[in-house]
């Protein structure tokens, strides 16, 4: 069974257009005839299976490059693209490559700055990585998804 899953609106999308495709070759099926098939396509014995599977994960976090993201890296606000998208369906977090507009300063001393443009970092479902900062804060929170 494959660990990367579409979501169940790109599933019955492509069962609807292998019916058409189907039908402009003649061959007639029933729409749950389709989403059967489907299912078989991705490794699973029916629909309903299929369905259960897809339905039980926790929503992912939806990010493609070229996305533009807000929040917050080590307190500080930012906004930046998406350079780069991993995700893990099975442990519902997204491996994200980010380069920020503006340069954040990751040093919170006064007379020493260090400056980071592009961050890659792992995020959970809410946006938030497991990662905290030594006040308890995650380390980089988005916001507005």
């Amino acid at each position: 069974m494959n660990g990367s899953l579409p979501s169940l609106s790109a599933l019955k999308t492509q069962a609807k257009q292998l019916r058409v495709a189907l039908e402009k070759r003649g061959e007639t099926i029933s729409h749950s005839q389709t989403l059967e098939l489907i299912a078989q396509q991705q490794g699973y014995r029916d629909w309903n299976t299929l369905y259960a599977a897809v339905g039980n994960r926790p929503p992912a976090l939806y990010l493609r490059p070229g996305d533009r993201v807000s929040g917050r890296y080590l307190g500080q606000r930012f906004n930046a693209e998406v350079l780069g998208v991993q995700s893990s369906v099975a442990a519902c977090r997204t491996r994200l490559t980010l380069h920020f507009d503006q340069p954040v300063d990751v040093v919170s001393f006064d007379s020493f700055s260090a400056y980071r443009q592009r961050v890659t970092c792992t995020v959970n479902a809410d946006g938030t990585t497991s990662e905290k900062t030594s006040d308890g804060e995650p380390q980089l929170v988005l916001t507005g998804l």
